[in-house]
């Protein structure tokens, strides 16, 4: 078979899709580590065990299977990423959160930053690896979300320092300059209706109470006596949450609270100072 009849064939097997053709093609580049338009794809041949491979990988995204957790990786903020099976998938509406926390950090030399619920360890890396001046303590409970967080942080040879630890209950740090959390906000009635590719990522790392918003009534509190005064906490929120989540980080106590919009103008990041 020719590598472009396989992808043909992935395509088939794959089912339909709206990004189906986008999905195979990196399956395809992840098996025979050639682009889908590489030239003469019609007269090479595939090779057996990339073709079981890059197969049987369409075969799961017929399923359901998340196209991140085929690969084994994705890219966030520029920086590769292990990803699996128990860990969340970085998402771009994220990097909001990343660029928020080092506008807000700007001015503070070696600055001392949590990332709570970190998972992969996306945010925190992401934001080490801008300021390798910084120290970044990624606070993470899930042991299935640890390993990646591990391989990660040694991947990008980030200077983060990764705790198995309850984000609601930390383990003794040093006064922080910025806490930023990407924390569980889905609430009970959108996790009935997430598709099924999300519904493969861990519950533990979606589900934030009946309405979402368990963790947000909960983190700045938990937070505040641990900032230093002008330090900084930043929280993703769903697309719905903003201006609910403002009112609890002001009602803990932060002022110059904030709302900074993703890239498709969506409220995503809220902002309060100590």
């Amino acid at each position: 078979m020719t590598l472009a009849d396989a992808y043909r064939e992935g395509l088939a097997l794959a089912g339909p899709g709206t990004d189906r053709a986008f999905e195979v093609s990196c399956l395809f580049e992840g098996a025979f580590r050639l682009p889908r338009y590489a030239p003469g794809l019609d007269a090479r041949q595939a090779g057996a065990p990339a073709l079981e491979r890059f197969f049987a990988h369409c075969r799961k995204l017929a399923e359901g299977e998340p196209l991140q957790y085929l690969l084994g990786e994705w890219e966030f903020f520029g920086l590769p990423f292990f990803v699996g099976e128990g860990v969340l998938i970085p998402q771009p509406d994220t990097e909001t959160l990343v660029e928020t926390a080092l506008g807000l950090m700007e001015e503070t030399p070696s600055p001392v930053v949590a990332d709570l619920c970190a998972g992969s360890g996306c945010v925190g890396i992401s934001i080490a690896h801008m300021r390798p001046d910084a120290r970044v303590y990624a606070l993470e409970l899930s042991e299935a979300a640890l390993p990646y967080l591990a391989r990660n942080i040694e991947r990008n040879g980030a200077p983060v320092e990764a705790l198995h630890c309850d984000a609601l209950a930390p383990p003794a740090l040093p006064p922080l300059d910025g806490v930023v959390s990407n924390p569980p906000y889905i609430s009970r009635e959108e996790m009935a209706g997430l598709p099924p590719q999300v519904k493969r990522e861990p519950e533990m790392a979606l589900y934030g109470g009946g309405d979402g918003l368990d963790f947000y009534r909960a983190l700045p509190g938990v937070y505040r006596p641990l900032i230093k005064e002008g330090g900084f906490l930043a929280l993703e929120v769903g697309y719905t949450q903003a201006e609910a989540v403002a009112a609890l980080v002001r009602g803990a106590g932060f002022h110059a609270v904030e709302t900074r919009r993703d890239l498709a103008g969506v409220a995503r990041v809220v902002t309060g100072l100590k």
